[in-house]
């Protein structure tokens, strides 16, 4: 499995400095977007991303080289939008917003799993299909959801990843999280906990969790707040992109590199400098490119008619393959990947 997603990875990768061509087999060229009676995506489809936040890097990812790649495959119109702050109710207006403007496919990435549920039917409503990706709302708030991994996978590379890093001796940690309200971060932190009272990690002691709210600075100082509220934490596990890159500068620059572990979730641009130099020893996540483009493809296949998001439906995404829609509308994208010094050079995202 990991090798095949170490292809797909680099597949995407590369694919990240061309323009993506269209699929004869995957694209109508009804440029009307009529009925997609004959098995494929309707062209002309107006498909929005939103994501928690946008100048996000992770999201700059998984929307603009993911989402975008894919709807240009079959001749939609992309945007993105979103608030420049992520809180639980930032992104309602958003999503009003592109329901006037007549969206017919919006994928959100959810900062709060209720609080836009109410603005997300509205727009069902009046007649867009609901793909959420990375984080999840309540099922009854949209008609797909593109799981980057599964719970028990993110948890288990997080804290296996941390405990190699600190060593058998074990010791204090802490996780250090996105908003206190992101569905997705609080589905990995309990699976973590879970994790953590095997007895294989019984030397393990969770202290402490914050949150960084996806700020860069909040999360660095937050990392700073944790050292010097726990002198003898060992190791901090950040499941977010932001928080980690943020963590491993502060860790970078003070006393406690070396001396304090580091893993989480982040991207291989953000986090090459701090495992070349020895503040991470591995770190871990998926494709946020895939993850985007199969978003994509999936509130495209909705859209035009070809799955209705039930159990068992199946749908092809691009390069990607054929994908199943799983138990409450879930479509899993695979397992996470772990990047270290030896592999970290290949992947340029």
């Amino acid at each position: 499995m990991r090798g095949k997603i170490l292809a797909a990875v680099v597949a995407t990768a590369l694919a990240f400095s061309t323009t993506a061509c269209a699929e004869d087999s995957s694209t109508s060229t009804d440029n009307g977007g009529g009925d997609s009676g004959n098995g494929t995506i309707k062209s002309g489809l107006k498909v929005a991303f939103l994501p928690k936040q946008v100048n996000n890097p992770y999201f700059d990812t998984s929307d603009n080289k993911g989402g975008k790649v894919a709807v240009e495959e079959f001749k939609g119109t992309y945007s993105e939008t979103g608030p420049s702050e992520a809180s639980p109710s930032a992104q309602v207006s958003y999503i009003n917003t592109l329901s006037q403007q007549g969206a017919k496919v919006i994928a959100v990435s959810a900062n709060d799993k209720d609080a836009i549920c109410g603005a997300l039917n509205e727009a069902r409503q009046a007649g867009a299909k609901v793909v959420t990706y990375d984080s999840d709302t309540k099922p009854e708030c949209r008609d797909l959801f593109i799981n980057q991994a599964s719970t028990e996978g993110i948890a288990k590379i997080q804290v296996k990843l941390i405990s190699d890093a600190i060593g058998p001796d074990g010791g204090e940690i802490a996780i250090l999280s996105a908003t206190a309200n992101a569905t997705n971060q609080n589905a990995w932190i309990e699976q973590m906990k879970t994790e953590l009272a095997k007895p294989e990690y019984g030397k393990l002691k969770l202290v402490d969790t914050v949150y960084g709210d996806d700020d860069d600075q909040k999360s660095f100082q937050e990392a700073q707040g944790l050292l010097a509220k726990h002198p003898n934490l060992k190791g901090i596990i950040s499941p977010t992109t932001v928080g980690v890159a943020a963590a491993a500068r502060y860790l970078s620059g003070s006393t406690y590199k070396g001396k304090v572990q580091l893993t989480g979730l982040g991207t291989p641009n953000q986090m090459k400098a701090y495992v070349k130099d020895g503040t991470v020893k591995a770190f871990a996540l998926w494709n946020p490119a895939d993850l985007g483009y199969l978003a994509a493809y999936a509130g495209a296949s909705l859209a035009s008619g070809l799955i209705k998001g039930k159990e068992g439906d199946k749908f092809k995404a691009g390069k990607l393959g054929e994908f199943t829609v799983g138990k409450d509308g879930t479509v899993l994208l695979g397992d996470p990947y772990t990047f270290k010094a030896d592999n970290i050079d290949q992947f340029n995202f």
